[in-house]
């Protein structure tokens, strides 16, 4: 392999890598997490208010706050899942 060829894949991986460390770090961001809750209290309480659900914005809650409870707690399932994935 030529070293111009060489020069240029390791070039290639970095790009790459630094993209998927990007993407990565988007999944298990905060502000990806709050916009997603947010958009589930929104279109609940919508869905909510357009049945004429007794307290709808209030009932909205419940998927949005399960929703971010699944994500903590999917931390540590995915934890223990590639420990044993690794072994």
């Amino acid at each position: 392999m030529q070293p111009e060829n060489l020069q240029k894949e390791i070039q290639e991986i970095k790009t790459r890598n630094k993209r998927v460390e990007g993407d990565k770090a988007w999944e298990v961001s905060w502000t990806r997490r709050g916009f997603i809750m947010m958009a589930t209290y929104i279109i609940a309480g919508i869905w909510l208010t357009i049945i004429h659900d007794s307290l709808p914005w209030l009932k909205a809650c419940v998927p949005a706050g399960g929703y971010i409870f699944s994500t903590l707690s999917l931390v540590a399932l995915k934890k223990r899942w590639v420990e044993r994935y690794n072994k």
